[in-house]
């Protein structure tokens, strides 16, 4: 039998597009309130996904989206990290 293997969907929260979750970066909320890029996909805590590219990025930033799924202030610093990361890729 030949099976497909089922692909993990999840929701960009800034656009709000569902896609393949390798194509989405998770940004993690610990306990502790820290902030992070989970690159794994498997860091405990509460997750938030973010589409791989500049604009999703932007668009995160300016309406605050990550800061309210994760109910925990933002550093501008995870925004510049993000951006980094996304040019690397590209």
């Amino acid at each position: 039998m030949n099976t497909r293997k089922k692909v993990p969907m999840r929701k960009c929260v800034a656009t709000g597009e569902m896609k393949p979750k390798k194509e989405l970066v998770r940004i993690v909320r610990s306990k502790e309130g820290e902030v992070s890029i989970d690159l794994t996909g498997k860091k405990s805590g509460r997750g938030a996904y973010l589409s791989k590219n500049k604009e999703a990025v932007l668009l995160a930033k300016k309406k605050n989206t990550l800061s309210n799924h994760l109910e925990v202030q933002i550093n501008d610093s995870i925004y510049e990290e993000l951006l980094e990361l996304i040019e690397k890729e590209n």
